[in-house]
């Protein structure tokens, strides 16, 4: 039986469905700091159907498009998630997230998600400041 496209993925499921093998996308959390998937115990990761359209459009610039790792990073820096999602061609995935982001916050600002984004961004790289 297949997952719902509201499922969550584990890394091989997402490894499958992007055509990358998994230590790709292991590199890739270590390049791009909104690649963030959801960790149990044990560390085993699970991929949101938000985080497999960001890594699609990754996936895209890097391989097809022949962005550098830094030239993604600096079109996320510069233009944010929904670059990311456009070049995925999965704007529905962003406005479903962004949907729900509203709905949590109780209000219907624009770019409230990707606000969200930043922030949490900022938080890694603080904590991995700390850590170091």
């Amino acid at each position: 039986m297949a997952k719902g496209p509201e499922a969550f993925r584990t890394i091989s499921e997402a490894a499958d469905e992007l055509d990358v093998p998994q230590h790709v996308l292991r590199f890739w959390e270590t390049k791009f700091a909104f690649i963030r998937p959801m960790k149990r115990a044990g560390g085993r990761r699970f991929y949101r159907p938000s985080d497999i359209s960001v890594l699609r459009g990754v996936r895209r610039l890097l391989h097809d498009e022949g962005y550098t790792i830094k030239g993604v990073q600096r079109l996320h820096r510069e233009e944010g998630l929904r670059r990311l999602v456009n070049a995925a061609g999965d704007e529905r995935a962003l406005q479903s997230n962004e949907g729900q982001a509203k709905g949590l916050m109780g209000g219907g600002h624009e770019g409230l998600y990707e606000a969200l984004f930043a922030l949490e961004t900022a938080k890694q790289r603080l904590d991995a400041l700390l850590n170091s």
